[in-house]
């Protein structure tokens, strides 16, 4: 045989190998591809908020009202934490007082309200507040 039969053999065989090994790799990465995947849920706190904060004048405590929208999820329960501070940006290391408030029976698309109940504020402070955290629950 002469030198050019050789090479094709071995160019052909060398191909057949590459194949054998590299096909299983590559349909083992196509197989588990990113596939079309459900969109993650939006975290609780995007579905609340503070709709107004104002000061009791007979109590002196600080009251924020506070607004859910339901999920498409279905009905539930939403437990935000609502934080009362005396400037709309914390100071760094500072604590600040909070309060739990509970919403519950939140149908979808529905929009529920409640008021959280703060701390008693000193006279001449104008208050902030805002959400600082939120938890949903669905209904079983």
């Amino acid at each position: 045989m002469s030198a050019l039969k050789w090479q094709g053999w071995l160019v052909g065989l060398v191909t057949l190998a590459g194949l054998l090994v590299f096909a299983p790799l590559g349909l083992y990465v196509w197989a588990s591809g990113d596939g079309p995947r459900a969109a993650a849920p939006r975290p609780a706190v995007e579905y609340v908020r503070v709709t107004g904060c104002r000061i009791d004048p007979a109590s002196r405590r600080v009251l924020a009202a506070v607004e859910a929208t339901g999920r498409a999820e279905g009905p539930g329960a939403y437990v935000v934490t609502v934080e009362f501070r005396d400037r709309a940006v914390a100071a760094p290391g500072s604590r600040t007082a909070q309060s739990l408030v509970k919403i519950p029976g939140v149908a979808p698309a529905a929009m529920e309200r409640a008021e959280a109940l703060g701390p008693v504020w000193p006279a001449g402070a104008t208050p902030w507040c805002g959400v600082a955290d939120a938890e949903f629950t669905a209904a079983p």
